[in-house]
């Protein structure tokens, strides 16, 4: 039994050593559960972060670490036993996404996807298949807050493919009964956020004294989700989703990047802000109806903007200082 008293869980994560899978694989961790954690370690950003990702978890007796691709490793074997998969490996990266990268995405995304389905066939005593799927299928949104049933209408090549897997997942649990669970995740920031991502930048360069990169005039605005709420949601969702859920996560802190930009110039000192145009793929405007969530799962954000900024100042701070 776990520290809280319920049943032990055989756990696969799949991109154990990014930002959201290690996160997760540690939560998991903490309640009990023993966890296998897969990742290829793209050189997207520096792997050495992914590394020092994984080493807390790595000291547990309760994780073991498979180095390796989707695309490549039998995860049928992986897969036996396992009562909860939690994918959440994916090439990530709006910008990216264009031009002659896309057969990484197609590949990393879509494809991938489709083996890790199609291994689980055959394991019946998997309960679960948690997706990590992304707002940015929805594109620019006709309507917000955004609700599941809007038609998705991605703007950048990685929004298509996030949807296609998210399809799939969709597909396999109506035609083959896989409990799939899919979450739509509203731009996620926290300790270990992806070194590439706004928040992460802003508040390095903040701290550095170093120029702050702008795309746009600052007034997107997103729907902020702190990871811990986005670990909270996986679970409910392997706990509770129906097979072949979709739910929107989102953290109902909706701010401009604006007035981002002016917290942490409250918080840190004077900015250096250097802005240039937008850049193609980026969405206007993002924001969750999480009603869907609260009702089914019984989600609840409980970490706001600004606190979970704090703590990813702080976060970052520790490791400037090292």
């Amino acid at each position: 039994m776990s520290p809280g008293g319920e049943q032990v869980m055989k756990c696969v994560v799949t991109g154990a050593a990014g930002f959201i899978g290690s996160t997760l694989t540690e939560r998991l961790l903490a309640d009990g559960h023993t966890v296998i954690g897969i990742d290829c370690f793209t050189d997207y950003y520096d792997i050495e972060v992914k590394r020092g990702n994984i080493a807390e978890a790595s000291k547990n007796s309760d994780y073991t670490f498979i180095e390796g691709s989707l695309l490549e490793l039998d995860l049928s074997s992986l897969l036996s036993g396992a009562h909860w998969v939690f994918h959440q490996a994916a090439q990530a990266g709006v910008r990216a996404s264009w031009g002659e990268y896309f057969q990484t995405y197609t590949d990393n995304n879509i494809l991938a996807t489709q083996r890790l389905l199609e291994a689980s066939r055959a394991h019946d005593s998997i309960e679960k298949i948690v997706y990590a799927s992304s707002s940015s299928v929805y594109g620019n949104a006709e309507t917000r807050p955004t609700r599941e049933d809007l038609v998705p209408q991605p703007v950048s090549p990685y929004g298509v493919t996030k949807l296609a897997a998210e399809h799939l997942m969709s597909l396999y649990a109506s035609e083959f009964q896989v409990p799939t669970s899919s979450l739509r995740y509203f731009t996620v920031f926290g300790p270990r956020q992806r070194p590439d991502m706004a928040f992460h930048r802003f508040i390095r360069a903040a701290l550095s004294g170093d120029e702050i990169t702008l795309y746009g005039d600052g007034e997107q605005s997103r729907d902020f989700t702190y990871v811990d709420d986005i670990v909270q949601a996986n679970i409910l969702a392997a706990e509770r989703g129906p097979a072949g859920s979709v739910y929107n996560v989102g953290g109902g802190s909706i701010v401009t990047v604006n007035e981002v930009l002016s917290f942490l110039q409250n918080e840190i000192g004077e900015l250096n802000i250097k802005r240039y145009d937008r850049q193609a793929g980026d969405a206007r405007h993002t924001s969750a109806c999480t009603d869907r969530a609260r009702d089914e799962i019984g989600y609840c954000p409980q970490v706001s903007i600004y606190d979970g900024i704090r703590r990813e100042i702080a976060w970052l701070r520790t490791r400037l200082e090292k």
